[in-house]
């Protein structure tokens, strides 16, 4: 059975408080979808890491059902040991508080499902019995999930787990993975790591909080585009927050964006989105850096336009 693991990411600060929207939710531009009265409301984002501290106080109220994969603890405790899921979580949907941090969609649902153990490893079993927990998991008003997020990976391709992605997506699912942090600087060179180099997925690379490609994050024709990886400020362990750098930050940036994205579609016409108009809106949120497509696929997630702006673009 494959292993697959947490990508390496690298943990620069840790601090006692917060009180900010983070420079990589500012710098897709959240907050003007906020303004628009889009935050994600309705929308459940399940997120499959290391687990999540459910008492954080930016993220308590943001998490709807709980689910340990890993032989750590009993199957209702998903306690995260080492913060990367923590972290994520609070990227994807940390609540408007007036303290701490704020996600890119603070009023999606969390459904944390710990797939990763103390060290970080998980089985590709582990994987698959998540994400067919996601498909099949319902809340107690009948709530489905609409998004998959992923900041994890393996170098092997295994078609019990692609099997199991297809079948998220069969269901309507965004699967939303994580690019991998093997990068050399060259977008010549093709690195992979799965998930995410699935082509049913929504591959994610990164940049640093200037829009420069990192030179850590992969390059291969699978990637569809990039987001926030670098300086990425979110909650942390202990009820404390911490700056953390990786495709894996990246990644959740894309998650709450698509949260938005549905919860904006879910107003206007009362029912879920289909996962092929999910991906192509999230897709038509993007902006080219100049860069090779398999460094940046279609280039930057920027919710700058209107979302009323791309829906007239589509429609001429």
């Amino acid at each position: 059975m494959a292993k697959v693991g947490l990508i390496p990411f690298k943990v620069q600060e840790v601090r006692e408080s917060s009180n900010e929207v983070p420079p990589g939710v500012r710098l897709i531009d959240a907050p003007l979808v906020w303004q628009q009265g889009y935050r994600g409301d309705e929308v459940i984002v399940a997120v499959l890491d290391t687990g999540c501290e459910v008492d954080h106080p930016d993220l308590k109220d943001q998490i709807v059902d709980v689910y340990n994969f890993t032989e750590d603890d009993t199957k209702e405790n998903v306690k995260d040991y080492n913060g990367h899921g923590t972290h994520v979580a609070g990227t994807i949907a940390a609540m408007e508080n007036d303290m701490g941090v704020v996600g890119v969609a603070p009023k999606a649902g969390l459904l944390v499902l710990k797939v990763l153990d103390k060290q970080g490893m998980g089985q590709t079993d582990w994987i698959i019995k998540a994400i067919k927990y996601a498909v099949e998991w319902r809340g107690k008003q009948g709530e489905k999930v609409s998004i998959i997020s992923m900041s994890l990976g393996g170098p092997q391709d295994d078609p019990a787990l692609h099997k199991a992605v297809q079948e998220a997506v069969a269901a309507n699912i965004l699967v939303v993975c994580a690019a991998g942090n093997e990068g050399d600087g060259n977008d010549q060179t093709d690195e992979y790591a799965y998930p995410g180099a699935y082509e049913e997925v929504v591959q994610v690379g990164s940049v640093n909080l200037r829009g420069q490609l990192s030179e850590f994050s992969n390059t291969n024709d699978k990637i569809d585009l990039v987001a926030p990886g670098e300086e990425i400020l979110s909650t942390y362990l202990k009820g404390k927050f911490a700056v953390l750098s990786g495709t894996s930050m990246a990644t959740p940036h894309v998650a709450g964006a698509a949260a938005l994205l549905a919860n904006k579609w879910k107003q206007d016409y009362g029912k879920d989105i289909k996962e092929p108009e999910l991906y192509e809106r999230l897709i038509s949120h993007t902006v080219s850096l100049g860069n090779d497509r398999s460094g940046e696929g279609h280039g930057l997630l920027k919710m700058h336009k209107t979302l009323e702006e791309v829906a007239s673009t589509k429609e001429e």
